[in-house]
């Protein structure tokens, strides 16, 4: 169990039965009331976040996340298909549970598989991926009156904003954490 002052910034825990993530951790105390712990919290199973604040005598229970290497295979339907590279078992995971993660998803990418009691629950991507450019505006030459960029589209269909002699049929490194151009491949 960990008390109020165990709980930390990237620790997993368990609340109400659900695998959650702390984003952020705040401890705090009020003259003579008991201290407190403010937390954003992102539930692991569904992509959620939520505040929420622990009294200075509650305690929660340190969640077992698994981690495993894994390749994104194909998307059908709703549904993500991914193989352990280990045991090469198969499984899915919806749109809903993934979230953003789709944007970055292309076939052959290595993933972290994260399992809670035995049951993948969710991924986690490389800090960047290289996706290549399938449509991009023309770059006119001296139109830096605006932002100096464009908007373009990517194989897995997200748009990301890049400096403009980035072309059709390029390759870009994407940053995941975010979704921000960082270089050509």
């Amino acid at each position: 169990m960990l008390s109020i002052s165990d709980i930390k910034t990237g620790k997993n825990i368990i609340l109400n039965g659900q695998p959650f993530a702390v984003l952020y951790h705040e401890h705090s105390k009020t003259g003579r009331a008991g201290s407190v712990l403010r937390t954003r919290l992102k539930n692991l199973s569904t992509g959620a976040v939520l505040e929420k604040t622990f009294q200075g005598s509650e305690s929660v229970e340190e969640a077992d996340i698994a981690k495993a290497k894994a390749q994104y295979i194909y998307k059908d339907g709703k549904d993500y298909h991914f193989m352990d590279s280990e045991s090469y078992e198969q499984f899915s995971l919806s749109k809903e549970v993934l979230g953003n993660n789709t944007n970055y998803l292309k076939e052959g990418i290595e993933i972290i598989l994260l399992n809670f009691n035995g049951n993948p629950i969710n991924i986690e991507l490389p800090i960047k991926v290289t996706l290549q450019v399938t449509e991009a505006p023309p770059g006119v030459r001296g139109d830096t009156v605006s932002t100096g960029g464009k908007v373009v589209t990517l194989e897995t269909g997200f748009k990301v904003s890049t400096p403009l002699f980035v072309k059709t049929g390029d390759n870009i490194i994407v940053n995941t954490e975010k979704g921000e151009y960082v270089s050509r491949a």
